[in-house]
């Protein structure tokens, strides 16, 4: 991969050049890591750890293999690994399953309304850093930070996506952003990289309500869209310049115009949107978050169990009740449907009185005892809950015996306001190694969590991430 600026064709930026492209790509390239604050960092770190957790613990999940297979049969230039199995392919098709492994059991990172960045900045990032065969710690922190904090600023409400998957919608200028920082791209370029990857935003919720296995799919393509539109511009191809504010650009498409165009610059450097990233507790979808701890609680406090389960109303807001409220069924890919549904999520704690990874194997699924129980689980669209919140929650439980309680939350936890903490960020990591069909080994993963917590001072963050990719012999 050429690295080098002088090779673009693309002559240098004019001042008739719009200021808000420009000003995001000055930002992503010109930001040092000690102007990034704290918190955030913390924040990118936290990412990367449950984007490691999540990647191992999804290797052998439906479609990685078919995916691993295709992209195995199409070949090209070996540039950078796969996670675990350590095929080596051109970094765009790296990205793509590393992408698509890291989500696929929708444990990582995301933001409200519905993008998950961590998924693709980090196969981007690693895809990119072994194309160039050197990274430092400091490289990579920064990288990520800016991918994730550019994502986070094409982020956009429920009302502008109305049924666009944001990771389809957001995620791409994330990854973007992410590896054209790593390729140090020209400001001209970062610009043109951004409007390129303006024209692969797509994705549709409906593929997370059919249950299909595209919520993956989705993921990868748009780690692979960030290292290909960052290759494409850096070899002098051109995007549309006016891709934000021009007739036919992103506030216009996807925003609806209701959108202000310095809303995507202002408090740059100095507020820190990537910090309302969202870290899940249990792994299903975002939505499910505040459900799934409200059933917890009141199993124990209402001790209930399957025997004595006389139903279950979950209140949530329609954006909500739309991507987990539909009734659950089997499919033909279990594990999404388990994901996406509140009644699901709710049958499962009543069953086994936890939440834990093992509980979305399709067997643990298609268990006969939890059939009836789903059916017990009543979800009711309540628009008058938008004003509290996107993770409002409210869960009443009745007991056979008549016993019944409820629980109200207006943020679910994991979400700004109810963060985890650091031990059950660590909780997480541990759920996912022990779900791992190839898992490393305790030396391994200990070394794992300390390169992330002191990624800033790593010379080179490639030994960590080969570790990670020789979890079974290719």
């Amino acid at each position: 991969m050429n690295q080098a600026a002088s090779t673009s064709t693309v002559s240098p930026v004019s001042p008739s050049w719009p200021d808000t492209e420009r000003q995001l790509a000055r930002f992503v390239l010109q930001t040092p890591l000690s102007a990034i604050a704290p918190s955030a960092l913390q924040t990118v770190r936290w990412v990367l750890m449950a984007v490691v957790g999540t990647g191992l613990a999804g290797a052998q999940e439906e479609g990685i293999a078919a995916l691993r297979g295709l992209l195995r049969d199409r070949g090209g230039k070996a540039e950078a690994d796969t996670l675990v199995f350590g095929d080596r392919l051109p970094a765009t098709s790296a990205a793509l399953i590393n992408g698509a492994m890291c989500r696929a059991l929708d444990y990582c990172d995301a933001m409200a309304p519905g993008p998950h960045f961590g998924s693709a900045i980090v196969p981007a990032a690693f895809a990119v850093a072994q194309a160039l065969g050197r990274c430092s710690g400091e490289d990579l922190l920064t990288a990520l930070a800016m991918g994730a904090e550019i994502g986070a600023r094409f982020n956009l409400s429920e009302r502008m996506y109305d049924g666009f998957d944001p990771t389809g919608i957001a995620g791409v200028f994330a990854a973007t952003a992410t590896a054209g920082r790593l390729l140090r791209l020209t400001e001209m370029q970062m610009v043109h990289a951004l409007a390129l990857a303006f024209n692969r935003c797509g994705g549709s919720f409906q593929s997370h309500v059919d249950g299909s296995l595209a919520v993956r799919l989705v993921q990868g393509f748009v780690a692979e869209t960030g290292v290909w539109c960052a290759q494409m511009a850096q070899a002098g191809l051109t995007g549309p310049r006016n891709f934000i504010n021009g007739h036919y650009g992103f506030r216009h498409l996807y925003a609806r115009g209701l959108r202000d165009a310095d809303s995507f610059t202002q408090g740059l450097g100095e507020r820190w949107m990537l910090e309302t990233i969202v870290f899940k507790k249990y792994p299903s979808c975002g939505v499910t978050q505040g459900v799934t701890h409200q059933a917890l609680d009141l199993v124990a406090a209402l001790e209930v169990d399957a025997g004595n389960f006389a139903h279950a109303e979950v209140r949530m807001p329609p954006y909500a009740c739309k991507l987990v409220g539909s009734p659950f069924e089997l499919g033909s890919n279990p594990r999404v449907n388990a994901q996406f549904s509140a009644q699901y999520c709710v049958a499962n704690v009543v069953l086994r009185g936890a939440s834990r990874l093992e509980h979305f194997r399709p067997e643990a699924i298609r268990d006969p005892a939890l059939q009836p129980l789903i059916g017990k689980v009543r979800i009711v669209p309540d628009a008058a809950m938008d004003a509290r919140g996107h993770s409002a929650v409210d869960l009443r439980i009745t007991r056979s015996d008549g016993r019944s309680d409820q629980r109200s939350y207006d943020v679910s936890p994991g979400f700004p306001g109810r963060s985890l903490s650091a031990a059950e960020h660590r909780a997480r990591f541990d759920d996912c190694l022990a779900y791992a069909p190839h898992r490393l080994t305790a030396p391994a993963a200990e070394a794992t969590l300390a390169a992330i917590d002191g990624l800033a001072g790593l010379p080179d963050v490639l030994p960590m991430w080969q570790t990670l990719c020789q979890a079974v012999a290719p």
